[in-house]
């Protein structure tokens, strides 16, 4: 094939280019700039696709052969992933931008120009696969080493993009192998740091980085019943599941501890309340897609309507959680049959079945667990 490998700088993708090569692809390196900031700089193991991690890839590419480029794709990252993020924030909702990078720009707009310059797949360092199933069609499922799997990130990928993608590391036992045969390769990133954080709030101040752009505007924190306990100075701040920072005027009459519960933007106003509040027994949402055959050409369900039973991941580092889901009036619906912790709208609900993803949906409504008058 001819394979144009994203090479983001780090270990895991410069071993999936190396590995590709060595299938005998012609292979083509290419790093994606997310950024205008010339003076981007990584700090520690925070951010991405900073100028270090694009020369870090460059020495990649050198070692290994291959052409490589870099491929200025700013604009539409802005616009999908950063402003989309402002946004969600806004509307009081919890987005997930790696999610986002992952449909709109990697595979979306790079997979898009990759196709038209002639290449027929696109190699990343993602730890997941791609197998052919019994009915012949293509499926993602989760990596061999369940500590490093990524398959929750890329469950917004569709079947035409499953076609051509390429993924190297799926069958790799752990991460320490991989910076072992990165060593052994010459490759100058074998031991360097895995990058966390949204990279472009590489500080990790997600709170005063919306402040610039959002504003702040002084709202209530109030409890389930309605009753004012606090103020604050912008609802886009607060994230459900938090417990710190919110300096209540009024304590919970039981003495404990209150976390948010919910965000309302358009009244700007904070929900709080105890921490089993914030069981949630269902999540539902319109925005959901199949990453590849959907559940009654899978034959889980022989018409849209009927319930499925599958496991639901709501972060990238979460447990699965055996559940039911439906689709139903247009709404992804999945009732987990554990309450699941913590759950806001806005983000990403992956739908398993064993160890293949089927779909996922964004979510956009939740059901309390716990009734208010608890």
């Amino acid at each position: 094939m001819k394979v144009l490998a994203a090479m983001s700088g780090g270990v895991d993708s410069a071993v999936a280019a190396a590995r590709a090569v060595e299938a005998g692809h012609e292979v083509v390196g290419v790093h994606l700039a997310l950024s205008r900031m010339p003076g981007t700089l990584r700090t520690g193991s925070r951010g991405c696709c900073t100028i270090e991690d694009s020369m870090d890839a460059q020495r990649a590419a050198n070692v290994l052969g291959i052409p490589y480029y870099v491929w200025d794709f700013s604009e539409r990252f802005k616009a999908d992933v950063v402003d989309d993020f402002i946004a969600e924030y806004s509307a009081g909702r919890t987005p997930n931008p790696c999610m986002r990078c992952n449909e709109r720009i990697k595979f979306a707009a790079l997979l898009e120009k990759a196709l038209a310059l002639g290449f027929d797949a696109v190699a990343t360092g993602h730890y997941a696969k791609v197998v052919t199933g019994e009915s012949g069609a293509l499926e993602l499922h989760r990596a061999n080493a369940e500590s490093k799997d990524q398959s929750y990130v890329l469950g917004v990928l569709t079947a035409a993009q499953l076609a051509h993608a390429y993924f190297p590391l799926g069958d790799t036992a752990s991460k320490q192998l991989v910076r072992a045969e990165a060593a052994e390769r010459g490759l100058s990133v074998a031991q360097k740091p895995d990058s966390y954080d949204i990279c472009f709030i590489p500080d990790g101040d997600t709170k005063g980085w919306l402040a610039e752009r959002v504003g702040t505007e002084t709202g209530d924190i109030v409890d389930r019943s309605g009753a004012v306990v606090g103020s604050h100075e912008g609802a886009h701040a607060f994230t459900v599941g938090q417990r710190r920072g919110m300096r209540l005027g009024t304590p919970a009459a039981d003495g404990k501890p209150r976390f948010v519960l919910e965000v309302r933007p358009k009244e700007n106003t904070v929900v709080v309340g105890p921490k089993e509040a914030l069981a949630i027994g269902l999540i539902a949402g319109s925005r959901y897609s199949w990453a590849g055959l959907g559940p009654v050409a899978s034959g889980l369900v022989t018409a849209d309507g009927e319930p499925f039973d599958c496991e639901v991941q709501i972060r990238a580092h979460a447990d699965p959680v055996p559940a039911s889901a439906v689709l139903e009036a247009g709404e992804l619906v999945v009732t987990p049959v554990q309450p699941l912790d913590g759950v806001a709208p806005g983000q990403t609900a992956v739908i398993y079945v064993g160890t293949r993803v089927l779909g996922q949906f964004t979510i956009d409504r939740t059901v309390s667990a716990v009734p208010v008058e608890a």
